[in-house]
């Protein structure tokens, strides 16, 4: 039984990828490997589409998340939140972890935040650091306006730093353009290799954040990877393999065009959210995003079965709701090394766990919609 991996991190790692990262292990302190991961840097800037720094971790998302805290921040400093979902909720857990002060915009689970409320509290708080949001709120497959926010954020001395881990070559995004002072990324979605490797772009007025910061940090540093980068290298060790594999996926990323890319994804996603509305389903997010979807489970089926049945009985990994959606929504993803075929066979499972469950439908609705609207 072939297996197709659906959910939205980690996702499928196309085996040209793979390949590269099964070559003989190199040593990080060579001319070799630091063209290796020069290329993959400035590849990344293409993909974020900024001119500015950006910085590799040997971490997870939310390792880049803790820097761009720690980084820009002192003790007793003000931020704005955007709590949307469990992504948009860590920020601030973060933030109140070093003494930072959190203001939040609460925002019901599978809508966006309105820039109009973020700006009214940015002039009822003058004084605010930075406003932190994410790009797709990943637990409630939901897309934000990051640029209507950017607009806002950029009159002001705030900093605009957007969490992009899920989003970044799915939703459409424009770093230098939308006035991000810091986006957070990690490896293991869109950008198809395995988990590992966390990045933090850096703007100007960021920079100038980080001169002021007294929050402690070491391994998270700016100005350490600053440093070391202007040698192209990396003040700890790298995770070699990822940046041997990043380098591969950004190439291959760029080959095609990360607009390309996006539009491919939007394509994705809106088969997979007709399919399931073709099948009698309805969609969560009321804006959803082309990184992932989450689909209402049926009256009086428990989401948690279907995405049982279907990873045990069919090979087709779908992700849960968490918290208050757990057992009512699942979610499927059409970033990174999902494609055509991973849509379409998921469809095909969906169906039959569906059947399986006492789900009563048109039969081969979805699966038609899916292969009829897929280019």
């Amino acid at each position: 039984m072939k297996k197709y991996l659906m959910t939205p991190g980690p996702t499928p790692v196309p085996e040209e990828i793979r390949n590269e990262m099964a070559k003989p292990m190199i040593h990080h302190r060579t001319k070799e490997y630091q063209a290796i991961f020069n290329d993959a840097t400035e590849g990344l800037k293409k993909i974020f589409k900024t001119s500015g720094d950006v910085f590799t971790f040997t971490a997870s998302g939310t390792g880049a998340m803790e820097a761009s805290i720690v980084n820009c921040l002192s003790a007793g400093d003000k931020i704005i939140v955007v709590r949307g979902g469990k992504f948009g909720e860590r920020f601030g857990d973060i933030a109140k972890a070093f003494g930072v002060e959190v203001i939040g915009v609460d925002v019901e689970w599978g809508d966006a935040p309105k820039p109009e409320v973020i700006g009214d509290l940015l002039k009822k708080h003058p004084d605010v650091k930075g406003v932190y949001t994410t790009l797709c709120e990943t637990s409630t497959a939901t897309v934000y306006d990051i640029k209507a926010i950017g607009e806002i954020v950029r009159k002001t001395n705030a900093l605009f730093v957007v969490d992009v881990i899920s989003g970044l070559g799915a939703d459409k995004f424009e770093n230098d353009a939308w006035g991000v002072d810091i986006a957070v990324c990690g490896s293991q979605k869109g950008l198809m290799i395995p988990p590992g490797l966390s990045f933090c772009s850096v703007s100007q007025k960021a920079w100038k954040a980080v001169e002021e910061s007294k929050l402690p940090k070491f391994y998270f540093s700016f100005k350490k990877y600053k440093k070391a980068y202007l040698n192209t290298d990396t003040p700890f060790t790298s995770a070699i393999t990822l940046v041997i594999g990043l380098k591969k996926a950004v190439e291959t990323i760029n080959a095609e065009g990360i607009d390309k890319v996006i539009a491919r994804h939007e394509n994705m996603a809106e088969a997979f959210r007709e399919s399931c509305k073709a099948m009698g389903l309805t969609i969560f997010s009321r804006r959803p995003s082309s990184a992932v979807t989450g689909v209402n489970a049926p009256a009086g089926i428990n989401a948690d079965d279907i995405i049982k049945l279907l990873k045990t009985e069919f090979g087709v990994t779908f992700a849960g709701g968490q918290d208050d959606l757990k057992g009512k929504i699942f979610r499927g993803a059409h970033m990174g090394g999902i494609d055509r075929e991973h849509t379409v066979e998921s469809m095909k499972a969906l169906e039959k766990a569906l059947v399986k469950l006492g789900y009563k439908f048109s039969v081969g609705k979805g699966v038609e919609t899916a292969e009829k609207m897929l280019k």
